[in-house]
């Protein structure tokens, strides 16, 4: 595993475009950020009035808000996370997968649903509390615990996860711990388990196979306009009436490398149509210089950054085999 604060210096390489972005909305539970796509992180559950930046984020290019990831104020660390996920879901592909289908439940619990079969009789720890879930456990008689800043329902104190993870066999890992901090920890803690991240915070890239995360459960936008209204108007579980769907992607080293591949082949197409546009621009006898050049050395960045990604990955599968 590498150093697991390295996510923070991924996730700004992941995010070093630059397209504008155009609004930023904190709601009462998601915060939006819209460029060429949108993204989204949970909102801090503490009320603020003194941001001082409000009204000064539109106009800001998508990299500049994506450096607030690394904060450990909680609204800017927000505004960061959903400005990295903003730019993440403007050029990528999403890894295989299944769509899931909430039928009834909440969309939380389609989430534990699908991983039933597989945790059940296993030592399981949610981090992060999820509304049903207690039923959803008794239901199924599930050896389940949960670990929550502000514990009810029998759950217990975040603190306890130092006891717990090391020994657990299944985590549920919520992805708003990226943003929080609480992640590089959580991430080591839990190295013996299967570990699934999950949540709309959830970064759609590979290299979290490197941090010990076997599955994604994030989400796929199926609605923007809706999406943004839901936000903006204070939803929470609404979110997931129209606006997104949960996907559960596997992440093991051969679909994470996969999905590596899909990724550097697209990665790589877009530079050569900028290098060729440069080539075009300069042979035309043009001496300002190319005005796409900061998106071709973001462009050069992110390559840079995936083919390190499938590099440990290759490295990884040759020591195993």
């Amino acid at each position: 595993m590498p150093n697991p604060y390295e996510i923070y210096d991924l996730l700004q390489d992941y995010a070093c475009g630059v397209e504008t972005v155009r609004e930023v909305i904190i709601g009462l539970v998601w915060t939006y950020c819209e460029a060429e796509a949108c993204g989204l992180a949970m909102s801090p559950g503490v009320p603020t009035r003194t941001l001082s930046w409000a009204g000064q984020l539109r106009g800001k290019s998508v990299a500049e808000l994506a450096r607030w990831v690394r904060e450990f104020e909680p609204y800017p660390a927000t505004v960061g996370m959903a400005a990295v996920n903003a730019a993440i879901n403007r050029s990528h592909c999403l890894p295989e997968g299944l769509t899931l289908d909430p039928g009834t439940e909440s969309a939380n619990l389609a989430v534990f649903k699908h991983f039933l079969p597989f945790i059940q009789g296993k030592k399981t720890v949610v981090v992060g509390r999820y509304p049903g879930l207690q039923e959803f456990v008794m239901a199924h008689g599930l050896d389940l615990t949960v670990l929550e800043r502000a514990p009810s329902h029998g759950d217990l104190p975040d603190a306890a996860c130092e006891y717990l993870l090391p020994g657990a066999e299944w985590v549920f890992l919520t992805a708003s711990s990226i943003s929080n901090k609480t992640f590089p920890r959580l991430a080591q803690l839990s190295r013996d388990a299967v570990t699934v991240l999950m949540g709309p915070t959830t970064p759609w890239i590979p290299d979290l196979h490197h941090f010990g995360i076997d599955f994604l459960a994030g989400v796929e936008i199926a609605d923007r306009e809706t999406l943004r209204a839901t936000v903006a108007e204070g939803g929470g579980v609404r979110l997931f009436d129209g606006a997104v769907r949960y996907r559960v992607s596997p992440l093991g080293a051969g679909a994470a490398m996969e999905w590596s591949k899909q990724l550097i082949a697209q990665t790589a197409a877009g530079k050569e149509t900028l290098t060729r546009a440069m080539e075009d621009w300069y042979g035309r006898g043009e001496t300002r210089r190319y005005p796409r050049y900061t998106e071709l050395d973001a462009t050069n960045r992110s390559l840079s950054r995936l083919d390190t990604c499938f590099k440990r990955l290759w490295d990884a599968a040759r020591h195993d085999g």
